[in-house]
């Protein structure tokens, strides 16, 4: 299996498992994601996507740098977000927002514009915090899987990938 097989087979792997633990959160610990979780999940399944189709395509050349370029930027906008929920979540109590409506409703009640804005502004329940591992939020694990995806993009697209994974 060439390097860039290894890559996207082990980032497809992580990418989903961190997808599946958010969703055991969710349906079987209660966990409602709010809006922000929502949408760092879409940045996931954009990057298992990617991943996958990479895993099957085995690029090399300048569609390795199609598709690294794509998980680059999914992961930036996937950290943009965490980042963003993370800061809402590092807010005094007095600053934070008041909660919002629903992401469902949202979107059936406002234009697609207003309602993105609704969303990325955040509300009370984005800096809530229901669950920790070693002290880290779900939204600050998020941010550090993001950048770390993020740099491993940057790492294939100069093929500097670590050993164990060149052929």
């Amino acid at each position: 299996m060439n390097a860039s097989r290894i890559y996207y087979l082990i980032l497809f792997t992580i990418c989903s498992s961190l997808l599946g633990f958010g969703y055991y959160l969710q349906f079987v610990e209660g966990l409602e994601p709010c809006p922000l979780c929502i949408f760092q999940r879409f940045a996931y399944i954009a990057i298992i996507v990617i991943s996958f189709v990479g895993l099957i395509h085995a690029p090399i050349a300048k569609w390795r740098f199609l598709y690294s370029g794509m998980i680059l930027i999914s992961a930036v906008i996937g950290a943009g977000i965490a980042g963003r929920q993370v800061w809402l979540q590092h807010l005094p109590p007095d600053a934070v927002p008041a909660c919002g409506p629903g992401l469902e409703f949202m979107l059936d009640v406002f234009p697609l514009t207003e309602a993105l804005k609704m969303i990325f502004t955040g509300s009370g329940e984005c800096a809530e915090v229901n669950w920790t591992f070693i002290s880290f939020s779900i939204a600050e694990w998020s941010l550090v899987c993001f950048t770390i995806i993020g740099i491993s993009a940057v790492l294939h697209l100069l093929n500097k990938l670590p050993n164990f994974m060149k052929t």
